[in-house]
Parts: structure tokens; sequence; C-alpha cells
């Protein structure tokens, strides 16, 4: 498994790997992406931004997270510099169970280091108790609840630096 930066004819098996994943949640009862979170046009918009990073097994793409330098929504009160963010982080069906979310964390917990930032942190509905062990497991701890109409977030983070 190969980890880079997504390129601009990415955008659509990057978008369809997100479009999986909220296909799935929202089947199992747990919808969360709005569809225009995870459209074509959208996911090519942050690419082009450079954000979004590709998990790869050979050409294909089997997981994918946006990976940021400030969160205003989520995490306002953060001095810029000191933290890096991850979002939307998915992954296929078919490679579940198989590291690729590891590996994904891995690495935007390398990068954070390799900018100099303090932490790595992200946020997830605060009832997805499955999702939470996973972050949990890798090592990120509990930082706050906050609500943003009418779900309420956990929002995580993980220091990356000595």
């Amino acid at each position: 498994m190969q980890i880079e930066q997504a390129r601009i004819d990415d955008a659509d098996a990057v978008a369809s790997v997100l479009q999986e994943a909220a296909q799935w949640l929202s089947n199992t009862g747990r919808p969360l992406w709005i569809p225009s979170e995870v459209n074509h046009e959208r996911v090519l918009r942050d690419i082009e931004a450079g954000v979004f990073f590709a998990a790869r097994n050979g050409d294909d793409v089997i997981g994918a997270m946006r990976f940021e330098l400030e969160d205003l929504l989520f995490w306002p009160e953060i001095e810029a510099g000191t933290s890096a963010f991850v979002h939307k982080l998915a992954v296929r069906r078919s490679w579940a169970g198989n590291g690729v979310s590891t590996a994904l964390l891995t690495f935007a917990r390398d990068r954070a280091r390799g900018l100099e930032c303090r932490h790595l942190r992200l946020d997830c509905v605060a009832d997805r108790q499955a999702l939470r062990a996973i972050y949990e497991r890798f090592g990120f701890v509990l930082h706050s609840y906050v609500q943003k109409g009418a779900r309420s977030f956990a929002r995580y983070e993980l220091a990356v630096t000595d």
C-alpha cells in the first residue's frame, strides 16, 4: 500500500471511495455526509487545493482522507500552525479491516510531525463508538465535545512531537 497526495485524475476514484462509505453509513442507519460534500466537483476542488491524500493498492484508490492545517469549524480556538487536521477518512468496503485506516492515520501523524505541528486532531459524531475506538486504539485522546446543529461531536487529539 502506498499513500500519496491525490492527483487531479484521482478525483473520480476518491469521490467514489467517499460515496461508497457514505452509502454504507446511510444503509446501516448512520448517515453522515450529504451528497454535495462527497461529489466529484467538491472532491476535485479539494484535490486542486492539495488537501486530499489517497491510499493505493497498485493503481486502485482504496482509501482517502483530507489533511488540512486549519479547521475553523470544529477547532476555531487552535492557533494556526500548531496542528494538522484529518477529515473525510474513508476506506473501500472491500478493504475494511485490512489496515488502510491505520496506514492513513500513520501517514497523517508523520506528515504533521514533519510539518512541526504539535498535534494531529480530528472529530467524529459522538455516538459512533466503533469509530471512536479505532481512533483511541491509534492513540488519540478525547479532547472535548462540541455541538453542531442537532449533532454532538467528539474532538480528539494526538500529540505528534516528542
